[in-house]
């Protein structure tokens, strides 16, 4: 359980300090990966993100390997065509829709940005298809501005915890904004990415095996190992 006297901001940073031994030798969740791999490119964390909708990064990151060897500019993504780039991302889910958004954002990237992705919030979310978290991880991950990217896991684990009480991504995100020192931001994202694939899954979280189970209340949880 929480310890007494702890305040949420106590707690937030607890685990943060935890996860970030405990997580070393996990894998790194996708986004990471293809920053690894490529640097800091803002539009390949951008369409990474993008073909990671709805996607496990298993799934994702081999497919968003495979597109980036055919491009890696929003004008190089714009000269596939979209039977090509059906094909090439077919693996996908939702592969058909991902391909009309994935030339969608670039051609708007082009026209509006001048072949540059933009390193605000606002204008991020005007591009049709760019959601709150992933402007958020591309905020973090890419420009290393403080930004909170709510997901799932993000989402669940905040809520287990007794970090935030809320229903959605959205309010989480506003909820830990006011918690969390802005210096953690960016790396909250990957560390309960990463946590919530191998110890704090949805189902039957590994509580046994999880370093911060002495603070967690557990809120939801019906069956654990």
């Amino acid at each position: 359980m929480r310890l007494p006297g702890r305040d949420s901001t106590e707690l937030a940073i607890k685990v943060i300090h935890l996860l970030r031994k405990a997580t070393k030798k996990m894998t790194q969740p996708a986004v990471s990966q293809i920053v690894a791999k490529y640097g800091r490119d803002f539009f390949l964390i951008l369409i990474s993100c993008l073909l990671s909708l709805r996607t496990k990064d298993t799934i994702s990151l081999p497919i968003s390997l495979i597109l980036f060897q055919y491009a890696r500019t929003p004008k190089e993504l714009l000269k596939i065509p979209l039977k090509r780039l059906e094909k090439i991302i077919y693996s996908i889910g939702f592969y058909r829709k991902k391909a009309r958004l994935l030339h969608s954002v670039s051609r708007d990237i082009i026209t509006r940005f001048g072949g540059k992705v933009p390193n605000t919030l606002k204008e991020l979310l005007s591009i049709r298809g760019v959601g709150q978290k992933t402007a958020n991880v591309v905020l973090a991950e890419g420009f290393r501005i403080p930004a909170i990217a709510v997901d799932t896991h993000v989402h669940r684990i905040a809520n287990r915890l007794g970090l935030v009480k809320t229903k959605t991504p959205e309010q989480t995100e506003r909820e830990l904004r006011k918690i969390i020192p802005k210096r953690y931001w960016i790396e909250l994202n990957p560390l309960l990415v990463m946590w919530g694939q191998n110890i704090c899954e949805p189902i039957s979280p590994r509580c046994s095996q999880c370093v911060i189970a002495q603070f967690c209340p557990r809120i939801g949880v019906t069956r654990s190992r």
